[in-house]
């Protein structure tokens, strides 16, 4: 029987990055942009996800569209249940992170206890595949959980995180190419592509007051979405990741000395980068999430009412008005799909009026942002407060007199 995933090349590693990636934008977009939330977001995609790990195990041989797929789903899943557990469960970043190390370590043991082994061209059984992906759903929630408990600690932004997870990646390979233990480079090296990769997301979506690119969720989502496609089909074609003998080393098999060496260098750079990490959530910073993420304003600054409409032209003001205005009206008749769907507009209006408003008025615009952010949170909560968004619907209100 063939092994049921691809070989491992340069190519696994660029589209396994843009899966992660994609997982990151897709789900923000989803669960942000179109508010469904994040309880409806992830109850839709578990059920894609059991559906297309049925057809990935119905094969009996890998098949780059279905396995890249199933890959894409799991890193929507794993984002999405960090994020329920983050953000409606209140449970602390460092937490999950615990959690799920622990758990990837329970499915490796139990996994490596029936097998003999977690090398991935091993894959040949049902057995051994289910173990496959669950350790990737849960390194993808790990990945998630750690990538942002690190942006919280430290405070950097988008484009400075991508640089610890690529120079440890970088670190990885030059340890296997030493002669480190490949099974455990790999495993090292696949959780690491997820805060990668999400953090590339981020860069590339967020916008320019977060230090990012500003292309938004939908385009970057679509862009990667893309990249992936191209890249399924050229392997599709040219099968240079089509793995043609199974690996199937020997079970009990003791390290050697070189592998022994190499551990104790995993060791080192692993203590490195928490001392890195240590160094950096002791040095003053500030958040740089936007509020629709964490909950707390972008922009620290209140505005007097009469001050944001002295500022910018009064037309503009005055659709950001109507727009709340009926965004309210909706809250208080008990209508929340009709909120969420208005507060669309909000945003759209807001974003497209960035580049004419902004360079007026950097502080007016960045604390009007900020309060704009609050209220695309309060109404597309998976759990609609009418209190909550009553509230930061009448405080812009007031700030746009």
């Amino acid at each position: 029987m063939l092994s049921k995933v691809p070989e491992i090349t340069v190519w696994f590693w660029i589209i396994k990055i843009l899966c992660t990636t994609v997982g990151e934008s897709f789900a923000d977009w989803i669960n942000m942009t179109l508010g469904l939330g994040l309880n409806a977001t992830a109850l839709i995609f578990s059920v894609v996800l059991v559906v297309v790990l049925v057809w990935q195990l119905r094969l009996d041989r890998y098949v780059p569209f279905v396995y890249w797929l199933a890959v894409v789903v799991l890193s929507v899943a794993g984002t999405l249940y960090t994020d329920i557990l983050t953000d409606d469960l209140g449970v602390p970043l460092a937490v999950s992170t615990s959690v799920f190390a622990a758990a990837l370590a329970v499915v490796f043991g139990v996994w490596f206890a029936r097998e003999g082994t977690l090398s991935i061209h091993s894959i040949v059984s049902v057995p051994r595949e289910l173990f496959y992906w669950l350790a990737v759903l849960v390194t993808f929630a790990l990945g998630t959980a750690a990538g942002d408990w690190t942006l919280e600690i430290t405070g950097w932004g988008p484009g400075i995180s991508v640089l610890l997870p690529a120079g440890l990646i970088v670190l990885i390979v030059i340890g296997w190419r030493l002669g480190a233990n490949a099974v455990l480079s790999f495993w090292l090296a696949y959780v690491l592509t997820r805060p990668l990769g999400a953090n590339l997301g981020d860069w590339v979506a967020s916008p320019s007051t977060d230090r990012g690119l500003g292309a938004g969720t939908a385009l970057t989502s679509a862009l990667f979405l893309l990249a992936i496609m191209a890249t399924v089909v050229y392997l599709t074609i040219t099968r240079r990741d089509v793995v043609t003998e199974p690996e199937l080393p020997p079970a009990g098999t003791p390290p050697g000395g070189r592998e022994r060496i190499m551990l104790g260098y995993y060791v080192a750079v692993a203590a490195a980068a928490a001392a890195l990490l240590v160094w950096a959530s002791a040095q003053p910073h500030e958040a740089l999430a936007s509020e629709e993420e964490t909950g707390s304003a972008a922009a620290s600054a209140t505005l007097t009412p009469g001050q944001a409409s002295a500022s910018f032209p009064s037309t503009d003001i005055a659709t950001f008005r109507v727009i709340t205005q009926d965004a309210l009206t909706k809250v208080q008749a008990g209508d929340h799909t009709g909120a969420v769907a208005r507060i669309k507009d909000l945003e759209t209006a807001w974003d497209d009026d960035e580049t004419s408003l902004r360079p007026i008025d950097e502080t007016i615009w960045g604390a009007l942002d900020g309060r704009i952010d609050s209220v695309l949170k309060a109404v597309r909560a998976s759990t609609p407060d009418p209190a909550n968004e009553t509230q930061t619907l009448t405080a812009l209100l007031t700030e746009l007199q």
